[in-house]
C-alpha cells in the first residue's frame, strides 16, 4: 500500500487535493470502472514509479471516488483501521463499517 505522500499510510494534507484517506484492497471491476472514469490505476507508469495495481492490492484512494464507486456499486472493500479519519467528512461511519474487511 501506499499513499499521498509514498509513506504507505492514508495520511493527507494541504498538498492532497484529492483527498487520498480510504484504504481500499482494490478489485477487478473497481479497477475496470475507475478507467472508464479517466482514472487508470491498472497500467503501469513507470516514469512515476508506478507500478499498476491488480485484484488484490492495497491503495489509498480519494474518498471522493470511493464514494461515487459505492453510489455505481463498484466500491472496493477497505481495511478501515488504515483509512484516515477524513473520509467522515464524505462517507458516515457505518458506511465504511459495511464495506470493510
Amino acid at each position: 500500500m501506499t499513499g499521498f505522500f509514498r509513506n504507505g499510510c492514508c495520511e493527507t494534507g494541504s498538498q492532497d487535493v484529492g483527498t487520498h484517506v480510504v484504504c481500499a484492497q482494490v478489485s477487478e471491476e473497481f479497477l475496470t470502472f475507475t478507467k472508464a472514469q479517466g482514472n487508470d490505476l491498472s497500467t503501469p507508469k513507470p516514469m512515476y514509479e508506478f507500478p499498476g495495481l491488480k485484484p488484490g492490492d492495497k491503495w489509498c484512494l480519494c474518498v471522493s471516488r470511493w464514494k461515487e464507486a459505492l453510489d455505481a456499486g463498484f466500491a472496493p472493500p477497505i481495511i478501515l483501521s488504515a483509512t484516515h479519519e477524513a473520509a467522515l467528512k464524505v462517507v458516515p461511519l457505518e458506511v465504511l463499517k459495511e464495506h470493510a474487511i
